[in-house]
């Protein structure tokens, strides 16, 4: 019987080779690059956000497996939430991931899903850069948005 990590390994898997909301939306929509130089990750997350909600999401660029699986998890969990409910949920990810800033405030009850998966990357350090990378792009194109 397989264990939780290998049902883990296979949901990663499952994203970087089929990854969901892969492609570009066209403007008005507001997008975001971001890279990391260390692995040579780089994506772009495209968002439509009409009356404070993501209606839509895509993202493209290349990358890892953990860069690529998380980002497309990502674009799955966010749309259709506003963007209060958006930022709620990154600030949660990025507390699983061990990178939130002591003073915000963290909704624990926000239920990660699949994105749990990614825990385990906790473990290797140098990689939750890649597993974030997506994450901090739609918070950069978040606050393009609101400009």
């Amino acid at each position: 019987m397989p264990g939780i990590e290998d049902l883990y390994r296979e949901i990663i898997l499952d994203h970087y080779r089929t990854p969901r909301n892969r492609g570009e939306l066209p403007p008005p929509a507001v997008y975001s690059e971001g890279n990391n130089p260390l692995c040579g990750d780089d994506i772009r997350v495209y968002l439509d956000i009409t009356d404070g909600v993501v209606r839509d999401v895509k993202f493209s660029g290349q990358g890892c497996s953990i860069s690529q699986s998380s980002t497309s998890m990502m674009t799955v969990a966010v749309k259709g939430k506003t963007v209060a409910e958006v930022k709620a949920f990154v600030r949660r990810f990025k507390h699983m991931m061990t990178l939130s800033d002591e003073s915000e405030q963290i909704d624990e009850s926000i239920n990660l899903g699949d994105i749990e998966a990614l825990q385990g990357v906790v473990k290797f350090p140098v990689r939750i850069k890649c597993a974030t990378l997506g994450w901090n792009t739609l918070l950069e194109a978040l606050t393009a948005s609101t400009k």
